[in-house]
């Protein structure tokens, strides 16, 4: 693969808590600290955390300039002389460059450059000041990128933990207060993990209940800044277009260390559905909260902080890597479904359709639903999914206080199922062939009135899509994973005939050729099953803003 010259990339770190001192003495504010995976081999193996694993980076690779610009909670006086190029603004205030580290990290160039950012050093606490000085920050960054390169700057990325993209939400709106429309120039894209963009949902349960958590009392502006009655989130869509935010939603509340945070969410749950069955959230931050009306967003089975988080696990540095630098968009739909087995006669049955999505040869999932994750999609009573679940993007734009949680429909138009974004020039080994993604397709059954089961398994059967990009791309759909070693002639053409040799079998064919839908964009390929059946649709389509 070329190596790809990645724009400036600025890590957002999450709320601190009441004390910050323990945060103030974190060089890279939790970036650093990643997972074991014990058992495993190779880069499953060890994680080594977000920054490490960026500097490591043969694809993307990018070099750590944190130091070059330093924060201060009182302002600090330019050192004056020659500056290497910088304005004595830019070496005086608070978020202030040093001259002399910028002349020794950015000698070769400041596109490809990493900046941790450490807003916890800064004063007064709140989140107004918090965007300022990011606002601030990315100015400092196009200057170094203009000053090497003039006319090269194109944005910065950022990936933003909880918190973090409340304070990304704030240095857009700052942006854009300075200068009408930079926000979307100034920024390329985003990723927020956990972020709680609609709230915290136990926010609305009595204050001794709340005060519970640890740091709660703190009464800062930054616990303020969680209210689940507060719209101020559609603000940002008035200054940044959503479609270049992608916000990844953890659903994995059991491994949550701040375990009263699980249970407040477990109590919201009983506002909302009127039960205690479910939890929906990271552990923290609700699903319906971490999203944001017509923005991307995916699952992963992570708790919102701690071992294994969205903040330090493996799956969020490929899932943010391929939204930032990606070749081409995957969307995948269900076109139609029917339910042929289960139905409780005593009780009310309701059915839930999920799908985990992977790429062969690694052992990270870039989308996961299931019932363990309480986000699959449903429930419907329908045998054919037909249900009119409420749109998504109109629940997401109310307050997060409002009674209800309808935010588990289709992801979008058509029964949209998932959007993701892979890159076609990275093979994540010598053996693969094409890009290969397994889906986990999932449909499940449980007695809402608590008679029959809350947990049967409908249909669950696992698929292998092949893709091979280029100006005409070629798709196959595997039932198994017989054709899609390297050893022996699958190569493209031996597929073509595999599949035509075994095209009497129909959907039990081991190899399938998808043809193109023709009046709609992507491919089709059918499911089936004891229990179930389904026809969906996968489109593959190049990345617009993509470089190189």
């Amino acid at each position: 693969m070329t190596e790809v010259l990645a724009r400036p990339l600025i890590l957002v770190r999450g709320f601190g808590g009441l004390d910050v001192s323990a945060e103030q003495a974190n060089p890279y504010q939790g970036f650093n600290e990643g997972t074991v995976y014990p058992g495993r081999r190779g880069d499953n193996y060890i994680y080594e955390g977000f920054l490490l694993r960026a500097m490591k980076s043969r694809d993307y690779p990018y070099t750590d300039a944190t130091n070059v610009v330093g924060y201060y909670s009182s302002p600090v006086s330019s050192p004056g002389g020659d500056l290497g190029g910088w304005d004595p603004e830019d070496t005086g205030g608070t978020v202030v460059v040093d001259h002399q580290v910028a002349e020794r990290v950015l000698r070769e160039a400041a596109r490809g450059t990493l900046w941790v950012y450490r807003f916890y050093d800064l004063s007064p606490r709140s989140l107004q000041r918090y965007g300022e000085g990011l606002a601030r920050l990315i100015g400092l960054i196009r200057k170094a990128v203009e000053q090497k390169e003039p006319g090269a700057f194109d944005g910065v990325d950022l990936v933003c933990h909880s918190m973090g993209g409340l304070v990304m939400r704030e240095a857009m709106l700052a942006l854009d207060r300075q200068e009408k429309g930079s926000a979307s120039r100034l920024v390329h894209r985003v990723v927020t993990l956990g972020t709680p963009h609609r709230g915290i949902a136990f926010q609305r349960l009595p204050r001794w209940l709340v005060e519970t958590l640890p740091g709660a009392k703190s009464g800062s502006d930054e616990l303020a800044s969680f209210s689940p009655d507060s719209t101020r989130f559609l603000e940002l869509a008035d200054v940044f277009p959503f479609e270049r935010i992608l916000t990844v939603v953890g659903t994995n509340h059991r491994s949550y260390a701040v375990g009263a945070a699980s249970v407040l969410n477990r109590l919201s749950s009983l506002l909302d559905e009127g039960t205690l069955a479910t939890n929906r959230s990271d552990g923290l931050v609700k699903h319906s909260s971490a999203q944001l009306p017509g923005a991307p967003r995916t699952f992963v089975h992570k708790s919102h902080g701690g071992f294994d988080s969205v903040v330090n696990s493996r799956e969020t540095y490929e899932i943010a890597m391929r939204f930032l630098h990606g070749t081409h968009q995957v969307s995948l739909w269900l076109e139609e479904a029917e339910i042929t087995r289960g139905g409780d006669w005593f009780g009310n049955s309701e059915f839930y359709f999920g799908v985990s999505i992977k790429p062969r040869y690694v052992d990270f999932e870039l989308f996961h639903q299931s019932a363990e994750a309480e986000n699959c999609y449903g429930p419907f009573s329908r045998a054919d999914l037909s249900d009119p679940l409420p749109e998504l993007a109109e629940e997401l734009r109310k307050p997060l206080a409002e009674p209800g949680d309808r935010t588990t429909g289709w992801a979008g138009p058509d029964r949209l199922i998932w959007q993701g974004w892979i890159d076609g020039r990275i093979k994540p080994s010598t053996q693969a062939r094409g890009m290969v993604f397994r889906l986990d397709v999932y449909v499940g059954e449980r007695d809402s009135h608590g008679i029959g089961f809350s947990d049967n398994v409908i249909f669950r059967k696992q698929y292998y899509v092949q893709v091979f990009p280029g100006t005409s791309a070629e798709l196959f759909l595997h039932t198994g994973e017989q054709y899609l070693s390297a050893r022996g002639d699958n190569d493209l053409e031996r597929l073509r005939q595999v599949a035509a040799d075994h095209a009497h079998l129909g959907v039990k064919a081991p190899v399938q050729h998808l043809q193109e839908v023709g009046v709609r964009p992507g491919w089709s390929f059918e499911v089936q099953g004891t229990g179930f059946r389904a026809r969906m649709r996968v489109a593959i389509a190049a990345n617009r803003d993509h470089r190189g």
